[in-house]
């Protein structure tokens, strides 16, 4: 397996237009996830629906509700658990990047260690071979020995970080994924590892400020052209249509996210017009609260609008009196559902 950089021009006439139409909705995306009256709300919930998204891709089935509860302490699967685990992975490496402005091979350890809670490292032990799901045959072998697998990553974090005018930093993030899938540099975890380093690098290059796109979506819907395109890199050098893949994903799922953004808008901008119309306890703290958990509960509003029990078990009743929130009851614990929320994040 070659060393970074490529020997290969991969920037045709075809991958220009393509980064032009990307760069564009990349742009609005940034710009209007800033209108938001608290950004990170949005960054929070989205990084839910992209644990889920991404984990279904490595065949780990949960529903939307069971991820919600999940944030209230009910795990109800052990997908749910695993869902959880990568949102924490998620939130690890962007902080280790918005602190630092680098993707350290730490920083890179650190979101495999989240996702699959334990400190096995990098491959040090031969063996591993991909299979097709369809037919059990070995399709790639990727590199097998513990001092290769680390020449590979490190020569992987140098290149993350050289600086080449020439490459625009989306064929950059292509060219990175695919080498890092094909490292494979972990027993566990390559693939969430791998979609979560993709929006570390459109972090640390100034593209987004939050983590806020997420291909996985897109390649739920086009797994099989994923996986093809991957093998076609490695059999055929295709590198033009692997970019040209990448940027079709990060300019639909731009477009989808932008959309899914001014909905969000328009449903806080609905809920804070007609709750501090109707209750005299509206506050900002209260519409965050019940944007940031689609389920929320009585000890979620106790923390983060610093009341008693009573008083915040008073707000959510009368909130579902009105027909803010629905409540559902899940074992012992009692939760109250932006129903709205909910369905838009469930689209």
């Amino acid at each position: 397996m070659k060393l970074l950089p490529l020997d290969t021009l991969v920037e045709t006439k075809a991958i220009w237009k393509a980064l032009s139409v990307a760069h564009r909705n990349l742009a609005e995306l940034k710009g209007i996830c800033e209108t938001l009256p608290n950004p990170q709300l949005l960054m929070q919930t989205l990084a839910l629906q992209e644990a889920k998204d991404s984990s279904e891709i490595e065949n780990i089935i949960t529903t939307h509700s069971d991820i919600y509860l999940a944030q209230g302490d009910e795990v109800l699967s052990v997908a749910a658990k695993e869902v959880q685990t990568y949102a924490e992975g998620l939130t690890a490496g962007w902080e280790a990047v918005r602190d630092t402005g680098l993707i350290r091979l730490d920083t890179i350890l650190n979101v495999q260690r989240c996702i699959e809670h334990n400190r096995a490292g990098l491959r040090a032990v031969p063996g591993t071979v991909l299979k097709s799901e369809s037919t059990g045959d070995i399709i790639y072998t990727p590199p097998q020995g513990k001092l290769e697998v680390e020449r590979l990553m490190n020569n992987l974090v140098e290149y993350i970080h050289s600086e080449d005018e020439d490459l625009d930093p989306l064929i950059k993030m292509a060219i990175v994924h695919h080498q890092f899938e094909s490292i494979h540099p972990f027993y566990d975890g390559n693939g969430r590892t791998g979609r979560i380093l993709n929006i570390l690098m459109l972090i640390r290059d100034g593209l987004l400020n939050l983590p806020i796109l997420y291909l996985s979506r897109y390649i739920n819907q086009t797994k099989e052209d994923y996986y093809r395109l991957l093998q076609a890199v490695r059999e055929e050098g295709a590198w033009e249509a692997w970019c040209l893949y990448i940027l079709e994903g990060i300019t639909q799922t731009a477009i989808h996210e932008k959309e899914l953004i001014k909905q969000l808008r328009t449903l806080m901008s609905d809920y804070k017009q007609r709750i501090r119309g109707e209750y005299k306890f509206y506050s900002q703290d209260l519409l965050n609260n019940l944007f940031r958990y689609p389920y929320t509960k009585i000890d979620f509003l106790v923390k983060d609008l610093s009341v008693s029990r009573p008083t915040a078990s008073k707000y959510l009743e009368q909130l579902a009196e009105g027909g803010f929130l629905r409540r559902q009851k899940v074992g012992k614990t009692v939760f109250y559902v932006n129903q709205p929320l909910f369905e838009l994040l469930s689209l």
